[in-house]
C-alpha cells in the first residue's frame, strides 16, 4: 500500500490540524514555530498561549482566501502529520542577527524576495516516512508561487551511521534539502549548512 502525501498552505488547514501536529507537549508544543520570529529577550517574555496566538495570526489557518500565510502543512493517508515555516527572509527577526545565514556571504538582508524554511514538525508517529522531503520540495514551489526569486535552508549536515540529537534537526537535513533541489553556498560551522536554490 503507497502512502498518500498531501501538502497546503497554512491557511488551508485548520488550526486543529496545526495544533495536532505540533502536539500537546514537547518542543512543537512549547516554541509554536515563533523562535526566529520572535528576537532576544522578547522570547523569554511570551507564553506558550500567546505565541500560539501569533502563529495562528500568521498561518492564517481556515482562511482559505488568504493573502498570505506563514507556512505549510502536510498529511498523511488524510491525517495531520508535518509543518514548516516558509516564508520571506525578513519575517524572521533572528535571521538578521544569526552568524549562519551571513557567514562568510555578502546578501542584502533586507531582500524580500529571498524566502527562508527555518523549521519543521514531524508529528510522533510519522516520522521517517518522508514527510520533511514532501514539505520541502512544496516550500520551493510555495515561494515560487509568491513571487521569491530565491529560497534558503540552514539545515544540519548529517553523517550517515551517525546518531544525531533530534532537538537540533528541526531546521531540516541537508540531505533533504539536496534532494529538493538545493545547493550549498556556504558552511558556517562543520554541521550547519546554508543552501539555496534560485528560482
Amino acid at each position: 500500500m503507497t502512502s498518500d502525501i498531501v501538502v497546503r498552505p497554512a491557511n488551508e488547514a485548520s488550526w486543529d490540524d496545526l495544533q495536532t501536529v505540533l502536539g500537546p507537549r514537547g518542543e512543537g508544543a512549547r516554541c509554536q514555530c515563533r523562535w526566529y520570529q520572535t528576537p532576544g529577550s522578547r522570547w523569554l517574555e511570551t507564553t506558550r498561549e500567546e505565541r500560539a496566538e501569533e502563529l495562528r495570526r500568521d498561518t492564517r489557518c481556515g482562511e482559505p482566501g488568504a493573502a498570505t500565510t506563514s507556512g505549510l502543512v502536510a498529511w498523511l493517508d488524510g491525517e495531520p502529520a508535518g509543518w514548516c515555516a516558509v516564508e520571506p527572509r525578513t519575517a524572521y527577526a533572528r535571521l538578521r542577527t544569526a552568524r549562519v545565514p551571513w557567514s562568510g556571504r555578502d546578501e542584502d538582508e533586507d531582500d524580500d524576495g529571498v524566502w527562508a524554511v527555518v523549521c519543521f514538525v514531524t508529528r510522533a508517529g510519522y516520522r521517517r516516512r518522508g514527510i520533511s522531503a514532501a514539505l520541502t520540495t512544496a516550500a520551493v514551489e510555495h515561494a515560487r508561487s509568491r513571487g521569491a526569486r530565491a529560497v534558503e535552508g540552514y539545515p544540519m549536515v548529517v553523517e550517515p551511521g551517525r546518531a544525531d540529537d533530534t532537538g537540533t534537526l528541526f531546521v531540516g537535513v541537508a540531505s533533504v534539502f539536496e534532494a529538493a533541489g538545493f545547493r550549498e553556498v556556504s558552511r558556517p560551522t562543520p554541521r550547519r549548512a546554508v543552501m539555496r536554490v534560485d528560482l
